[in-house]
């Protein structure tokens, strides 16, 4: 089951700063390049979906791993990292040491996923799956280091940075279309754009926090808690893939309108309502005419109707509640979707974020509001087999 240690362990990566010996315009921490670089696998995957290689769990699963290792190993600079992967006795031993330090936290989610874990570093396949999550973490390096390379005209290493970059782009459009794609087509690098600016749009913006969550960050957390609840009900692939995705993009329209607090949209009766429809008409305007045609439904089922529970019967989407999803549809023909683990994942995000501020001595009534209301609200409250109440108790 999902304990506090592991979520702890997730928000660490707030904490942790990249590119920490340059001069940075802007805050770059490793749980929005995380972020960042599963909504460009989102997009890499896409474009390859006519291989039949490609499986989307193998993606997601990838990716979840190698952020929790990188939670770890965050302190080694890419070159080194690079050499120690280098040399296959060096890079197990780290492999070996990392996963030390991660047992506590991940072992209460079972045998299973311990044995995934520890065989994936330990495998050297290199099939599509991992080739589209090293291209994502290239294209989210080199994306920061344009950042980066503005403010630090004259750094020693500048100039050696931006060829390994370069070149890692060009060994990746080699292997991947997708990737080739993206290099060559603006609308898919505007549309990876826009979701890194909301790097820069922080969570309660209004209030000091410690530490700080962007909106991206915050989306890749709910992302992983999504997708642990689904693991832990045995919820088929094609589940499994629609909630991680869903927390992954379920905050996407707020580039366009910025976080809007729940105290602010709820002041005024209807201005949820207006703000939605403004997010609607926005998506239509700046963001449907980026992606090909065929990804826009999905998109709007992502960003539009994030927190239903819905299966599709007889090519209609249907709600159904996620017990009855357990019970009846949990089969990747139903294309089954929780939003009510969404919504449970986001308000535990939003938990998390106001108990680490208190804990770090950042007190304000909002936070004991958002604190007492939310531990209220699932005290008791179990979905589809997830003691909500239990997790809450930890904390």
């Amino acid at each position: 089951m999902i304990t506090k240690p592991l979520i702890l362990t997730i928000f660490g990566a707030a904490s942790m700063q990249r590119w920490n010996d340059k001069v940075r315009p802007v805050e770059l921490t490793e749980l929005d390049k995380q972020a960042h670089k599963m909504v460009i696998a989102y997009v890499l995957a896409k474009l390859e979906e006519g291989n039949k290689d490609l499986k989307w769990i193998n993606v997601i699963e990838g990716g979840l791993f190698e952020f929790l290792q990188r939670i770890v190993v965050t302190d080694l600079k890419p070159q080194i990292f690079r050499r120690i992967k280098e040399d296959n006795t060096k890079y197990k031993q780290l492999s070996d040491w990392a996963y030390s330090r991660l047992e506590p936290a991940i072992s209460p989610l079972g045998d299973e996923f311990c044995r995934r874990f520890r065989n994936y570093f330990l495998s050297k396949n290199d099939d599509i799956n991992r080739r589209i999550l090293s291209a994502a973490h290239s294209y989210a390096s080199k994306w920061e280091f344009d950042i980066i390379e503005r403010a630090n005209p004259e750094d020693y290493e500048i100039g050696q940075v931006r060829n390994n970059v370069t070149n890692e782009l060009e060994r990746h459009c080699e292997l991947l279309k997708g990737m080739k794609d993206l290099t060559l087509y603006s609308n898919y690098r505007k549309f990876v754009a826009m979701c890194g600016q909301l790097r820069f749009q922080l969570r309660w913006s209004h209030l000091d926090r410690m530490p700080r969550t962007s909106v991206l960050g915050h989306m890749l957390i709910v992302a992983i808690l999504s997708y642990l609840f689904s693991f832990e009900v045995n919820a088929c692939e094609r589940r499994c893939v629609n909630n991680y995705c869903t927390g992954l993009f379920h905050d996407f329209p707020e580039v366009l309108t910025r976080d809007i607090s729940s105290p602010v949209k709820n002041s005024i009766k209807g201005l949820s309502v207006l703000i939605r429809k403004y997010e609607k008409e926005q998506m239509n305007k700046e963001v449907y005419s980026l992606i090909p045609e065929n990804w826009r439904q999905e998109i709007k089922m992502l960003t539009e109707r994030e927190f239903e529970s819905v299966v599709t019967l007889d090519r209609r989407i249907e709600r159904k509640s996620s017990s009855d999803i357990n019970k009846n549809f949990n089969k990747n023909e139903y294309n089954p979707r929780d939003g009510e683990f969404v919504k449970a994942a986001d308000d535990l995000a939003a938990f998390v974020e106001a108990y680490l501020s208190k804990q770090n001595g950042l007190s304000n009534p909002e936070f004991d509001d958002a604190l007492s209301s939310l531990k209220r609200k699932y005290r008791a409250k179990t979905i589809a087999g997830i003691n909500l109440g239990q997790i809450y108790a930890g904390f």
